[in-house]
């Protein structure tokens, strides 16, 4: 063999690498589409994967409403549900920065309204990490706050006052104002005026889906679950998030520290480390960051895995039924995720 005829052969070798290098790492993709197409309950919603910022996959399925059959679109807006919580919390430590809020006050501070003999001893903090104890503004704690985790909406529509207190304006003004900055222009807080590209919300019941007629959404859960979203704006709201466009580096550490322990069946039968409204898990092959939301016949998940800059965000206009069933689809595509190559270090 001459040299030209040694340099094409190693020329050609490079060139059949590079392409199975490539085909294994769009693996990934045939897999989730064959989740996607064959997922029992029926997958109704968008699949989206970023890296750097940039969609790497983007998947739609479904109707944005099963009665008149309009298709579901990839700038589908959908209700995120306790994915807000995050927003709340991210809103909040943006009032700490400012030296107008102490994570450690008690919440009466900023809440003088509550008359509660409680409101003089659970704290920020513990609002952030359900840790306070509280289930309802009228009864006793469940527990002495800071002992014990229990998940709820109430802790976040508080926070989401303390936030309007703080500043001096609406919830709403606050986090439109923040979405506007960011380009997340298909975001804001749920009204009535606002529904012209948000998918109906379906339960999922006997192999069928039945519409959701009422909304647990009001002005004053705007905190716990009140956002409304696309894929395409919660990736650019954790590509800003995550790289220090929002909080400061010393902030951003404060969000997602592991605070106190709690369980969820989407990420595993053990408990993990939960900060404020974010989730950090560290028993997976990979460390990743992330939330679940669920409710008025919607799911979603945003998920970001900060070592190869990945992000997975799945939103739903359908619930199950079941609890059993509850993000299926959204398991087994992480789990997909979680075994690529895409997820290697950078």
């Amino acid at each position: 063999m001459n040299f030209i005829s040694k340099i094409s052969f190693l020329f050609l070798i490079f060139i059949v690498s590079c392409n199975s290098t490539a085909q294994k790492k769009d693996d990934y993709k045939k897999s989730i589409d064959s989740i996607i197409q064959n997922s029992n309950p029926q997958f109704s919603g968008v699949v989206l994967i970023s890296q750097n910022g940039k969609t790497l996959y983007s998947k739609v399925k479904g109707f944005a409403n099963f009665e008149t059959k309009e298709p579901l679109k990839i700038d589908t807006q959908f209700e995120i549900m306790s994915n807000s919580k995050l927003i709340a919390a991210v809103l909040l430590l943006l009032e700490v920065e400012k030296g107008k809020v102490d994570l450690n006050a008690p919440i009466k501070k900023y809440l003088p309204e509550l008359n509660q003999t409680w409101a003089d001893s659970v704290t920020v903090h513990q609002l952030l990490n359900h840790s306070h104890g509280i289930v309802d503004l009228q009864k006793p704690l469940v527990f002495k706050p800071g002992t014990d985790f229990k998940y709820g909406n109430l802790s976040f529509n508080l926070v989401g006052k303390i936030v309007a207190f703080s500043s001096k304006k609406s919830y709403r003004e606050v986090a439109e104002s923040l979405f506007k900055k960011l380009k997340m222009n298909q975001t804001f807080c749920y009204s009535k005026d606002k529904e012209q590209n948000l998918a109906k919300g379906n339960f999922y019941i006997n192999n069928q889906f039945e519409p959701n007629n009422s909304r647990q959404i009001n002005d004053d859960s705007l905190g716990g679950d009140g956002i409304i979203s696309t894929v395409s704006d919660l990736a650019v709201w954790n590509n800003n998030l995550h790289k220090g466009k929002i909080l400061k580096p010393e902030t951003h550490q404060l969000l997602i520290k592991n605070t106190i322990l709690s369980q969820h069946n989407f990420f595993g039968k053990e408990k993990d480390g939960y900060g404020y409204g974010i989730r950090t898990i560290e028993k997976e092959s990979v460390k990743y960051l992330g939330h679940t939301g669920l409710g008025d016949g919607f799911s979603s998940v945003n998920l970001y895995f900060p070592e190869s800059d990945v992000s997975l965000i799945v939103l739903e206009n359908q619930m199950p039924e079941d609890s059993k069933l509850f993000y299926a689809s959204e398991f087994k595509i992480k789990n997909i995720l979680l075994k690529s190559d895409l997820l290697s270090k950078k």
